[in-house]
């Protein structure tokens, strides 16, 4: 037997791109709005107590500005995914969408722990 002979398993039907893209689009918008709350939580908790990033020096100071900045873009790309905009195709959105959700998730826990590292490597009081 060759190897052209052999052929790739097949996908079950909820890993279809149709059913895939109707998933993150359902549940990206929940992940969103959980990615914004607990942001508007941990920092209103933060400001509400009087820290300030400008109590944060040197490479700390950096960390948390680029934890921030990724946890923002996170958010951006968390809420394109769950936007029910189908671009071009189904297979298109379906490459397109699962991308930007996984690097989404991704950048938001790194760049939330970044960000509160950071914090906690600041002055205490």
């Amino acid at each position: 037997m060759s190897t052209h002979d052999v052929t790739a398993p097949q996908k079950h039907e909820l890993m279809s791109a149709e059913q895939n893209v109707q998933r993150i689009m359902r549940t990206g918008t929940v992940w969103f709005a959980a990615a914004v709350g607990s942001v508007a939580v941990v920092l209103g908790l933060l400001l509400s107590s009087g820290w300030r990033p400008a109590v944060l020096t040197g490479g700390v100071k950096l960390l948390w500005w680029v934890g921030s900045s990724l946890v923002t873009v996170s958010i951006g790309l968390i809420g394109w995914s769950g936007c029910p905009i189908l671009e071009v195709d189904v297979p298109t959105a379906d490459k397109n969408k699962t991308r930007t959700m996984q690097l989404g998730t991704m950048l938001f826990i790194v760049g939330s722990a970044a960000a509160l590292f950071a914090v906690l490597l600041g002055p205490a009081g």
